[in-house]
């Protein structure tokens, strides 16, 4: 019993000593003085297999398009190299584009010989919306559609936000209003494509605490913490979850995993209880790949609902997702600093699931595809 009491006595000495020295050290200040978040880039000493991938390994659908506007035969033939060279076959421009603005790109990629490398969505005016306006605005979609439109979109955040009514109210994403523009939708069979918020992070304090600081100490724009200006996070998501829940019979996609790439979870939750949504991985890139285990779990159970897309058309990015996306490599660059100051890691996606996310989904959804 003695040598019980003095083995516990010991432990709880060396217990005792242990975080005693724990907190000394942290504690402790640094002797020179320490880098700003910008200046501090330690250069990684780990050692490990690299596998570059500069094309992708299947064909590629992009569903989140942002290509320069495709009027000219230089602005089509430079976007084409830059596909061709990524293995991308086909490309959704989702600039905002309607009535003339559109049938000019439609026309042009056909003068040239490429309407089989490029579709186009039709953007929507929510702007000053008053009595009338959603018949207005459904009008206006079915003369797109008619004139080549396979989809609506990219709806921009700014809806939810910052969009105003004729009388100056902010526009509730389920006004009602608004309610037989996405029963055309339906009814056409076509797709909207939907961008609500931003990150989470975006709409809490500004402070050390909250992982997106840099890029909100940078970006004015991308701070909506001001509750006397901005609904926050999860009541806006909650308004739009009850805009998919108005419309079963319209086939929605989310952009940006609805910004819950950093909760799985809870996008399964969505996907559970809206067989019609589906979510488009565009520039969230920093959050997949720093939980590669459970986010390739999520995308081989939800592999009928994603679907790849970039946002900003930036050839020399596109490969970081080939090589999240297809290989199991380990700590590496994500392509944007300000986005996110941890590494990468590959998901080493199986085959039937990248045919899929690459392309067979966007085929699937999006009516009169090449």
């Amino acid at each position: 019993m003695r040598h019980l009491d003095l083995r516990v006595g010991l432990a709880a000495l060396f217990g005792i000593a242990f975080v005693s020295t724990a907190s000394m050290a942290q504690d402790r200040q640094p002797e020179f003085p320490p880098p700003s978040i910008i200046e501090y880039t330690p250069r990684s000493t780990l050692v490990v297999p690299v596998h570059p991938v500069p094309r992708a390994k299947f064909p590629v659908v992009d569903f989140h398009g942002h290509p320069p506007r495709l009027s000219s035969p230089e602005a089509i033939t430079g976007v084409i190299t830059a596909m061709d060279s990524l293995n991308i076959q086909v490309m959704v421009q989702a600039r905002p584009s309607s009535g003339e603005r559109l049938t000019n790109q439609i026309e042009a990629v056909k003068a040239a010989g490429y309407e089989d490398r490029f579709v186009f969505f039709a953007s929507l005016d929510l702007r000053n919306v008053e009595p009338g306006s959603g018949a207005r605005i459904a009008a206006q979609l079915e003369a797109d559609v008619a004139a080549g439109a396979v989809g609506i979109g990219e709806i921009g955040k700014g809806f939810g936000l910052r969009t105003q009514k004729a009388d100056g109210s902010r526009l509730a994403m389920d006004d009602p209003e608004l309610d037989v523009v996405w029963e055309t939708a339906g009814r056409l069979g076509i797709p909207v494509f939907i961008h609500t918020g931003d990150p989470a992070e975006f709409f809490e304090p500004l402070d050390y605490e909250n992982e997106r600081w840099l890029e909100m100490a940078l970006f004015r724009n991308r701070r909506f913490n001001d509750r006397s200006r901005f609904p926050s996070f999860d009541d806006l998501m909650a308004e739009r979850d009850r805009l998919l829940a108005k419309h079963p019979n319209t086939t929605w996609v989310l952009a940006h995993l609805s910004w819950y790439a950093n909760d799985l979870g809870r996008l399964g939750e969505l996907f559970d209880r809206y067989p019609n949504v589906h979510a488009e991985a565009g520039a969230i890139l920093y959050d997949l790949g720093r939980q590669p285990r459970s986010a390739r779990e999520f995308f081989v159970k939800y592999q009928d609902r994603i679907l790849f897309g970039k946002d900003s058309f930036r050839p020399n990015e596109y490969p970081y997702y080939w090589r999240v996306f297809e290989t199991a490599d380990e700590y590496f660059d994500y392509y944007r600093d300000y986005h996110a100051f941890w590494k990468l890691y590959g998901m080493d996606l199986p085959d039937e699931v990248l045919k899929k996310v690459y392309a067979g989904n966007a085929y699937r959804i999006i009516p009169r595809m090449p």
